[in-house]
């Protein structure tokens, strides 16, 4: 990839002129947090007049599926990054410090609350006493999201460690064992269910984290032309990864929202409800990596592709905020 640098003779104006691309940024982010504005106020917004109950908790289930989502996306992201930065020739051997250490043990928080949940009979506990631990091992939940719990903390024990890409297995448990409790064997035919969701947030986990950890990369290596190269590389990967999300995205609603049904529960159930909202910020995200790749190919400067980028991050943590809560909400029945 031939790159031409920058001037590097600049005016005082030029210094102090607004960056390109902000403010149609911050247009988009405004305009799609605006569409996910009803989901993020919490449940009860989402369930007001579809005659639908809250389950007890709701908010803070959400709150800790939001956590555990994005835990596991950082460190994903930045093994994905790392590889693909060292299939680079010629790029800086430098890379940002890794956060993937403290991303699990955060992780490994949110699983050890969800599994409490869990081991009082999916009810949020009163104190201590109320938790039965040893009852994790009497239920297919119980041992997945002790599996979750186990899956982080050994994640964070080998990201620390002298191979932290040793990691990466871990939490391909913990991806596992999300698909697995995502989809209950009452299901109607849960491991279709379980693998659409396991290749859903498998290249959800790709994307956020990996998008992230790109941008810090690009930062550290500033003019270095492998910069531009690396943000080329992931975002063809970008592309792919999208491509999967929405395919498995619309297959898994299809399977709880037939058809004939789905219009109505749209705007007749929390979950429909929930559902277009992220619906409306995924157009975002797309759009904003659209502009990012066009920047990228076309831009006298093909990092400007920067800005856009950063504000797809943005938006992708509104969209992980969005499918926290979509998890906690009722199921819609299929009609």
């Amino acid at each position: 990839m031939t790159l031409t640098k920058p001037r590097s003779g600049t005016t005082g104006a030029h210094r102090g002129a607004r960056r390109p691309g902000a403010g149609p940024a911050a247009a988009v982010i405004v305009l799609v947090t605006l569409g996910a504005l009803i989901p993020l106020l919490g449940p009860a917004p989402a369930l007001h007049g579809t005659g639908e109950d809250e389950a007890p908790g709701t908010g803070g289930i959400a709150l800790l599926r939001t956590v555990l989502f994005a835990a596991l996306a950082v460190p994903v992201g930045e093994l994905f990054i790392a590889r693909l930065a060292r299939s680079l020739p010629g790029a800086p051997s430098a890379l940002p410090r890794r956060w993937s250490a403290a991303a699990n043990w955060v992780g490994l928080a949110a699983a050890l609350g969800l599994a409490s949940v869990v081991a009082t009979g999916n009810l949020v506990p009163a104190g201590p006493a109320d938790i039965d631990v040893g009852g994790l091992y009497d239920t297919r939940d119980g041992k997945l999201a002790l599996l979750e719990v186990n899956g982080f903390l050994a994640a964070a024990l080998c990201a620390t460690s002298a191979r932290p890409g040793t990691q990466v297995w871990p939490l391909a448990a913990v991806i596992v064992a999300e698909a697995l409790r995502a989809h209950p064997t009452t299901e109607y035919s849960p491991l279709l269910g379980s693998g659409l969701t396991l290749v859903h947030l498998t290249c959800a986990s790709l994307w956020v984290g990996g998008l992230v950890y790109a941008l810090r990369t690009v930062k550290l290596w500033k003019r270095d032309a492998a910069g531009a190269a690396l943000l080329g590389r992931y975002a063809r990967w970008a592309a792919l990864l999208l491509a999967a999300l929405t395919a498995t995205g619309v297959g898994s609603s299809l399977r709880r929202m037939p058809p004939e049904t789905v219009l109505e529960q749209l705007t007749d159930t929390a979950y429909g409800r929930v559902l277009l909202a992220k619906v409306i910020l995924m157009a975002g995200v797309a759009a904003l990596a659209l502009w990012a790749r066009i920047r990228l190919a076309r831009a006298a400067d093909p990092l400007s592709a920067s800005s856009p980028a950063r504000a797809e991050v943005y938006a992708l943590a509104l969209v992980v905020a969005v499918s926290g809560l979509l998890t906690a909400l009722p199921v819609p029945i299929r009609w």
